[in-house]
């Protein structure tokens, strides 16, 4: 099998080569993370593993953004609704109804489907900054209503949410231990990241992928784009949800906050930092922002002005993210073997 195109003296990485180098990176990820727990867990900081944690959890919300704003091409200013929608489900079951992990995951995903196809059916109608306004809009009526909602907790959200202990047949993980809930997301991770991957490779992606590059040739195709659109957005909110659900596992409470722009405005520049369309890229974005914002925020309350420099710094010297010149840096290096 030929792995790359010979253009005159240079050689051009194919296709293959560029998954497996963002494959490689992804691997590389998860075993940064397993060697992060190891040393967290000989020094048994529990802080870090809290932090690495929210890390992961807020690199779901970017994988759902970079669904649609790298894969789709449509950019998101509200995803944070479906966050904070799925961190309420999941606290008011956990509070209310049962502490069960599978039972709040699954009316998340029920109720965070049927939200995400009515907010599908009123976004994508527009294109473009106007697609960016409306899911901003929508955000900003939801969490309001959230904010002034008595029974959710208004603007002090709900407080002294059980923390479930899940059963793994012979044995248990309690979701209050750090290292275990930690363990428990990071393999939640990876399975939703090779899901992505997977799917990106059907035609379903290839779809999504052409859908970016030119809507209106696709028309003139024959394939709907609405229809595929419309279940990115679904799949999304479906992301977005299922990991603002281990949100209150974490912390213990939810808060209006988490539906604000705030939160998706972090979650697009995870994914710009990172790079966009791997979909690593988003999880490296968000433990490099979560990290940052931990360090800076530990000398001064100003942490954001340091976000917001990386930011500018980032779109202006390295618009590609991080995963856009690590993965050819890689295929360079093996195309020399």
């Amino acid at each position: 099998m030929v792995e790359a195109l010979t253009i005159g003296r240079a050689t051009a990485p194919s296709a293959g080569t560029r998954r497996s180098a963002v494959r490689a990176l992804s691997y590389a990820f998860f075993a940064m993370a397993l060697l992060f727990a190891a040393v967290a867990a000989t020094l048994g900081d529990v802080f870090f593993f809290r932090l690495a944690t929210e890390a992961l959890i807020f690199g779901g919300l970017a994988l759902s953004v970079d669904l649609l704003l790298g894969r789709t091409g449509l950019l998101p200013l509200g995803q944070a609704l479906f966050f904070g929608f799925g961190a309420y489900v999941s606290a008011l079951t956990l509070k209310h109804l049962a502490p069960s992990l599978p039972l709040a995951l699954a009316l998340v995903l029920v109720s965070g489907t049927l939200v995400g196809l009515v907010g599908g059916l009123i976004a994508i109608r527009a294109k473009g900054v106007y697609f960016a306004l409306i899911s901003f809009g929508l955000a900003q009526v939801v969490s309001k209503i959230v904010f002034n909602t008595r029974e959710l907790g208004a603007s002090d959200g709900l407080i002294g949410v059980p923390a479930p202990v899940v059963g793994l047949g012979v044995a248990s993980l309690d979701t209050a231990h750090a290292p275990s809930f930690f363990l428990l997301v990071l393999a939640g991770m990876a399975l939703l990241l090779a899901l992505l991957m997977r799917l990106m490779d059907t035609p379903f992606g290839r779809t999504l992928d052409a859908i970016r590059t030119n809507e209106q040739r696709l028309a003139f195709l024959g394939f709907d784009p609405w229809r595929y659109k419309l279940a990115a957005f679904v799949l999304a909110a479906d992301i977005a949800a299922l990991s603002g659900a281990l949100y209150p596992m974490l912390r213990g409470f939810v808060s209006p906050e988490l539906m604000f722009f705030q939160v998706s405005g972090n979650a697009v520049i995870n994914v710009i930092v990172g790079g966009t369309g791997s979909f690593v890229g988003a999880l490296y974005g968000s433990a490099l922002l979560t990290a940052l914002k931990s360090v800076v925020g530990s000398f001064t309350a100003h942490h954001a002005i340091a976000i917001g420099a990386l930011f500018v710094v980032s779109v202006i010297f390295f618009p590609k993210g991080l995963i856009g010149y690590l993965a050819p840096a890689l295929e360079r290096r093996w195309s020399r073997r």
